[in-house]
């Protein structure tokens, strides 16, 4: 990331993924959509053994676990504390480019939309538009990429001034999530539309099992669209952070989301083996709260995935 931003900084432009053309390929062509496997003897798992592994995993954690586990093809599910609510640090951004995602579909707003980034708009954490000059030009595009792939802190903040917070409720509640809400813009609790859960929960809240549900929906096209979730799958899969879930995994394609506050540390995830299985592991109340992969959490995360991973085949080389 540091050669990226060099390299935009030297030159004076913005050198973003291409959302804008990317997204637009994706929704004509399908991009990024895995069809369900069609074969009725699709391998199941052994999840008494794996539910044994991921409890014991969470039962050593010094902290508050929460976790969905879902094939959305053979229909198999382990959870533990799934209707819990718990802190969502970024991975509330998920629903708001979903939301997003919604307005474009109804051709309400554009990826191609342009945003001036002002001085003022700019935010410190997650990102690199807060590094740019003032006044840069981007797409609607590149800030659901940048939120997205960077959890861009900024971008998110740009993105809610033209979704607004209560269409994210609105769009979250259709869906049937009526735990999964965005409180305010990042780093400006001043803008919160429920305070007293804002500071409670910070940033977003949900459930493990809600969160499992909506990256359920967009494997299955029905968040948004087919075309439109094809789309968010295809951004998602290019999540940058790579240090939970997925940390001992290789070779499968990944759409991810993480989260990361000092006692809260969370990820859902699609992995698309032979079957497709969603996860979603949550944590608060965290007693490590360093930040980088040593952390207690993010060790925990990785060892179920890596175990998740192994439960089910994973699908046939090329």
């Amino acid at each position: 990331m540091r050669s990226w931003f060099s390299l935009a900084a030297a030159s004076g432009a913005i050198l973003l993924a291409p959302c804008g053309n990317a997204c637009a390929q994706a929704q004509s062509s399908g991009a990024g959509a895995r069809p369900a496997p069609t074969s009725t003897s699709i391998a199941r798992a052994d999840t008494g053994r794996l539910r044994r592994t991921l409890d014991s995993l969470a039962n050593a954690h010094r902290g508050v676990v929460g976790y969905a586990v879902r094939n959305l093809d053979t229909g198999e599910r382990l959870e533990r504390r799934a209707d819990e609510t718990f802190p969502t640090a970024s991975l509330i951004k998920v629903s708001i480019l979903v939301a997003l995602f919604d307005l474009v579909e109804r051709k309400q707003v554009a990826l191609t939309d342009p945003i001036h980034v002002l001085r003022i708009d700019k935010v410190g954490g997650s990102g690199v538009l807060q590094f740019l000059h003032d006044g840069v030009d981007i797409t609607v595009g590149d800030a659901a990429w940048l939120m997205t792939t960077l959890s861009d802190n900024t971008a998110t903040n740009l993105l809610l001034d033209k979704v607004a917070i209560r269409r994210v409720w609105t769009k979250m509640d259709s869906l049937g999530l009526r735990n999964t809400k965005v409180h305010s813009r990042t780093f400006q609790r001043f803008t919160s539309v429920a305070m007293d859960s804002s500071v409670k929960y910070g940033l977003g809240v949900t459930t493990p099992g809600e969160m499992a549900t909506l990256f359920g929906l967009l494997a299955s096209g029905k968040a948004v669209s087919p075309a439109a979730d094809s789309t968010m799958l295809e951004i998602l899969a290019h999540n940058e952070d790579d240090t939970k879930l997925q940390r001992f995994v290789s070779g499968v394609r990944v759409p991810h989301k993480t989260g990361d506050v000092d006692q809260a540390r969370s990820e859902c995830a699609l992995f698309e083996l032979q079957s497709r299985v969603v996860v979603c592991v949550l944590t608060k109340e965290n007693v490590d709260t360093r930040y980088g992969i040593e952390n207690e959490a993010h060790l925990m995360m990785a060892n179920m995935g890596a175990a998740i991973v192994g439960a089910w085949p994973r699908k046939p080389a090329p």
